[in-house]
């Protein structure tokens, strides 16, 4: 058996280890809000829920291993000292991993993702519509457990309004968790779904995504495409150039002169291949 001392080893391959070995750990996709009205959304992995009389759930924003910098999550509760956690279903989850693109502070992540901004009953941050399950808290503590990189900093989060899709729910209205179909994060690029078991999804780009507010209307509203394909199209760095649609045209005439609905599922199987190139290709074929 190996025997590792953490002290021995860097923060970042400790990270890796324990990210792999205690997994796989629930999703809280937190929306919040800093002093000036700007919203953020991200998700974190490093969450549960720890109380029941009061509600307390608890995630946690740990400081950057690469750089010891913090995230903006973390800045804006601080500030106010509010959250909406929404619970990531496999129908969100490709949306939810383009939303932990670090993009600047001024960046609306809900924007970047495609999601549907809900404002709250009882809380300053909004809600993520297309989550199935949303919790409005106020944040009671936060605990900085260090200054180095890699230092958590635990938000301890008291439930005050929760919201329940009714589509989620059994006949006796409890949560039916074959309905819910949420995702839980492993190690590495995994996941875990809760009816299925793991799979992957590529960690989003270094480089900025364009994001789903850039991808043309046409294709955005598409009747085809889900938000998981969205999302996959919009975690690229810039679209295919007119050079390399014609020359793929060329090879491909059988997707040349066709409507834009035959368009978008040919696009949607090469996207169930992880081909997102292909299907940025396919779509934009005049």
């Amino acid at each position: 058996m190996l025997s590792i001392n953490p002290s021995d080893i860097s923060t970042a391959k400790l990270h890796g280890y324990l990210l792999s070995a205690v997994a796989p750990r629930p999703i809280a996709f937190a929306s919040t809000i800093d002093a000036q009205g700007n919203s953020n959304l991200s998700p974190f992995s490093f969450f549960n829920v720890f109380s029941a009389n009061p509600p307390i759930m608890i995630f946690s924003p740990a400081r950057r291993v690469r750089n010891n910098t913090t995230k903006h999550t973390l800045e804006n509760v601080l500030e106010v000292k509010e959250v909406v956690i929404n619970v990531v279903n496999y129908a969100i989850v490709q949306q939810m991993s383009l939303a932990s693109t670090e993009y600047a502070k001024d960046v609306n992540e809900f924007e970047k993702a495609g999601f549907t901004m809900l404002k709250s009953d009882l809380v300053q941050p909004f809600r993520v519509a297309e989550s199935p399950i949303q919790f409005e808290c106020k944040v009671t503590e936060i605990v900085a457990l260090g200054n180095e990189g890699g230092a958590g900093n635990l938000v301890i989060c008291e439930v005050v309004k929760m919201h329940l899709n009714e589509a989620i729910l059994a006949e006796d209205g409890s949560i039916d968790q074959e309905k819910l179909d949420v995702v839980a994060r492993a190690g590495g690029s995994y996941y875990a779904r809760a009816k299925s078991g793991f799979f992957e999804i590529p960690k989003p780009l270094t480089t900025l995504g364009i994001g789903v507010d850039m991808i043309p209307n046409a294709i955005k509203e598409s009747s085809i495409l889900t938000g998981n394909n969205l999302g996959m199209l919009a975690n690229v760095e810039s679209l295919p150039n007119q050079h390399d649609v014609d020359n793929f045209a060329k090879d491909n005439t059988q997707f040349v002169g066709i409507k834009s609905i035959e368009k978008h599922k040919f696009a949607q199987a090469f996207l169930e291949k992880n081909d997102v190139q292909s299907a940025w290709k396919v779509l934009l074929i005049k």
